[in-house]
């Protein structure tokens, strides 16, 4: 049987087995097939790899000591809600197969198996994974473009103008923003602004004016604390941080701070 050569970027594999012989061939396969294979033996290995590997797709053994395939899966979809998980056994009931659909595996499929059958499942979850960033970069897009025009910040004047654009292309991406200007021109506004605009839109803006607080309370908002580790600390809180996880978070004022803190 012919297969169909992969189209665009290589999908990044991550097979997780115990047995060493079984992750070598598999490897061997993927690498000739134009996959980009990772090993990792045994399901702890394997959840470790998963976080910093961030793989476009995953095998995976059920069975293996201390843990098993479906806390791997479990794992994957934990790290990446769009990563196919394949299941492997060579003891495959009606049970286990129902347990991995629910926990939202790809594809379950039976030792031993053909090559030609695993490739050819292995490809379908290259497409399913490509379609599915795909259709979540262009929902981005729309979104952003949606928000673009019609939740854009009123002004006419050139320099105004050329700050909005400036917003809207770094917007999309991860970077750290510094937002300078006296005290009024709207940084507050171009930081909400940026947010709306990036991917983490459905998170928190959650924002502090650090000039306002003294440094042990600006501390203690930024970073939190535990019940009992100064006076008038009477439970636990979480730090802005914390709390803006996946979001944005706007420091106002962050040169106004003492350096002690800014270092921190």
């Amino acid at each position: 049987m012919t297969l169909p050569a992969l189209a665009g970027d290589a999908p990044r594999v991550l097979i997780v087995d115990d047995e060493t012989g079984i992750l070598d061939s598999l490897r061997i396969l993927l690498k000739n097939e134009g996959f980009i294979p990772f090993t990792a033996h045994g399901g702890r290995a394997g959840v470790e790899r998963i976080p910093e590997l961030r793989p476009d797709i995953v095998l995976t053994d059920v069975r293996m000591p201390d843990v098993s395939g479906v806390q791997v899966l479990s794992t994957a979809r934990q790290v990446d809600p769009d990563v196919p998980v394949i299941l492997m056994t060579a003891q495959a009931t009606l049970q286990s197969a129902m347990q991995a659909v629910n926990e939202g595996a790809f594809y379950y499929i039976q030792k031993p198996f053909r090559n030609d059958e695993l490739l050819a499942i292995l490809r379908r979850a290259a497409e399913h994974r490509k379609l599915r960033v795909e259709n979540k970069t262009l929902k981005q897009e729309i979104k952003r473009r949606e928000r673009t025009t019609s939740g854009r910040p009123i002004g006419r004047s050139k320099p105004w103008l050329d700050v909005l654009r400036l917003a809207e292309t770094v917007a999309p991406t991860d970077s750290t923003v510094l937002i300078t200007g006296e005290s009024g021109t709207g940084k507050e506004v171009i930081a909400r602004y940026i947010h709306e605009l990036s991917t983490r839109s459905d998170h928190s803006f959650l924002s502090i004016n650090c000039g306002a607080l003294p440094e042990s309370l600006l501390e203690s908002e930024l970073f939190g604390h535990v019940k009992g580790s100064f006076t008038g600390a009477v439970k636990d809180k979480t730090g802005l941080f914390t709390a803006a996880n996946q979001g944005t978070f706007f420091l106002d004022e962050i040169g106004e701070t003492t350096a002690s803190i800014q270092v921190k």
